[in-house]
């Protein structure tokens, strides 16, 4: 039977500095650096928590969702915003239309039934 023994491993003080720098950057994740190296993320978070000067233990971070009032007036500008696009759009399609009805009227044809668009 074999005993799998791991090795302790001793990492400088410098080299924990220097990846916590790169988790800190965005230039590596905690799970990269976790199966690169063969450390536990246990103990990458350790360095962290020990020699990042954003991330400290025990620190709280509070994510507040907007306010009901603030959604409802936001989701109010949205339809504000939609229905004046709706607006003009219709407007130039009125347009058209009868753009339309006065060339039929002028050449004595019906550009409506003769139009094709590529069917």
């Amino acid at each position: 039977m074999k005993l799998n023994i791991r090795q302790r491993r001793v990492f400088s003080e410098q080299f924990k500095r220097e990846k916590v720098a790169q988790i800190s950057a965005g230039e590596i994740s905690i799970l990269s650096l976790s199966k690169l190296w063969n450390v536990s993320m246990n103990s990458i978070y350790k360095w962290v928590y020990k020699y990042s000067p954003d991330h400290k233990k025990g620190t709280t971070m509070v994510v507040q969702k907007d306010s009901e009032a603030t959604k409802l007036y936001e989701l109010q500008q949205k339809i504000a915003e939609l229905e004046r696009a709706i607006g003009q759009k219709q407007m130039v399609i009125d347009y058209q239309d009868k753009l339309i009805e006065i060339a039929s009227r002028e050449l004595e044809i019906d550009i409506k039934k003769n139009f094709n668009p590529g069917l």
